[in-house]
């Protein structure tokens, strides 16, 4: 009789099991289980931001190199490393009197060729004179001639002298145009001696921060030969950063709506205070065909110099928001050969296998498209031993939630 009854149980057994296997749900507890400890958390229902997090890297605003235009030797130096500069202070100042003296010499030129225009008017004007008499004393000669007083030779000899008096007017004016051709010549050369000069003093072109300094007061430096120093403009300051292609659509889609998209950067691995705000100002031309990727800049005001440029920072872009979206905890979400669920707590205190269908990821939150609902109770942590109709025993979490 024991016999029989064994058996029977174990075609039981047998039979429950077949059922169970060949329906393809999930394995059910045994009676007598013991009860699983479990962390729990709620399906919450709020607004939710679509955001991508990658890494990126700070570039400056602008990197000047500053290297001197003349040679000469550093006479001065007026800033310290690692200084904050603005547009127009004074860095530098290389020796002046070498271009000085050029420029004294060159004013000296002008004022020679100055008196030689002069000279050659005066000269001009005199001629002038002479040809005008001896075109009268010609035409008179002329005059005389026709009446057969003056012999015709005279009459000609007259003619010539008033011809030659023409061509020494003709090269009177040569002369002055020459002698303004000087001066316009000494008077570019004069630009060029002041410009230079001007190059002695070194200013800043932007306002930024100073790097290292190269060169100490008293070398020689020559012309655009050794970079003096480098200042990086970090206010505003860019954050480059590449996301993946797949999202690239929905970027031309928010900016061509007109819409300016949030990027926030902290420069902390591992804390989540420090965010900066910016906003998205470049999206690269190309795709990047060996990483599937696509670089961004987001620009940032960086009132607080919290970036540097060089650094790593984790890079937040927002692309909008989900509107009444169902969350749970990253962790909740497990996957099966059925696809994606989660362990549904039910008021006995029993736990039930719950497919659902996820949407986006926010954070350390998954959006829940379906499956769920508003203060349902899903296993946070504690997912390893169970199976539908478990019971559970919720504890703390190790963040105490």
């Amino acid at each position: 009789m024991n016999y029989i009854c064994t058996a029977s149980s174990a075609v039981l057994i047998l039979a429950a099991c077949a059922l169970t296997s060949c329906s393809g749900t999930a394995p059910v507890a045994a009676v007598g289980a013991p009860v699983a400890p479990v962390t729990v958390a709620t399906v919450v229902q709020k607004t939710a931001p679509i955001d991508v997090e990658v890494i990126g890297n700070v570039e400056a605003y602008e990197t000047v190199s500053v290297k001197s235009q003349i040679g000469g030797i550093l006479e001065k130096v007026s800033i310290q490393e690692g200084d904050n500069v603005k547009k127009g202070d004074l860095l530098f100042t290389i020796d002046r009197r070498p271009l000085e003296a050029q420029v004294k010499q060159v004013e000296a030129t002008m004022a020679h060729d100055r008196a030689a225009l002069r000279q050659a008017e005066a000269n001009l004007r005199r001629d002038q004179s002479q040809e005008t008499f001896a075109r009268a004393q010609a035409e008179r000669y002329k005059q005389l001639f026709e009446r057969k007083a003056v012999s015709k030779q005279d009459a000609e000899q007259y003619v010539t002298d008033a011809d030659t008096k023409h061509e020494t007017v003709e090269a009177d004016k040569a002369a002055i145009e020459t002698s303004k051709a000087a001066l316009d010549a000494d008077q570019a050369t004069l630009d060029n001696a002041k410009v230079q000069l001007s190059y002695t003093e070194i200013f800043s072109p932007v306002d930024g921060r100073l790097g290292n300094l190269n060169v100490k007061e008293g070398n020689v430096v020559k012309a655009t030969d050794v970079e003096l120093i480098t200042i990086n403009r970090v206010q505003p300051i860019y954050v480059t950063f590449s996301i993946p292609e797949d999202r690239l659509n929905e970027v031309r889609k928010q900016m061509a709506a007109g819409r300016k998209l949030q990027v926030l950067a902290n420069p902390d691995k591992d804390g989540d205070s420090g965010w900066e705000a910016g906003e998205l100002t470049f999206i690269d031309n190309s795709v990047d065909p060996s990483t599937g990727a696509i670089k961004l800049k987001g620009t940032f005001q960086n009132k607080n110099h919290t970036l540097w440029p060089g650094k790593f920072v984790r890079v937040t872009l927002r692309l909008g928001s989900i509107q009444n979206a169902m969350l749970v905890p990253t962790q909740a979400v497990q996957t099966g050969q059925d696809g994606e669920y989660v362990f549904l707590v039910k008021p006995d205190m029993t736990v039930e296998s719950r497919p659902v269908v996820t949407g986006v990821r926010v954070e350390s939150d998954q959006v829940i498209q379906s499956g769920l609902q508003p203060g349902d109770l899903v296993v946070k942590e504690g997912h390893v031993r169970l199976v539908t109709g478990t019971h559970v025993q919720i504890k703390k979490s190790a963040t105490g939630s």
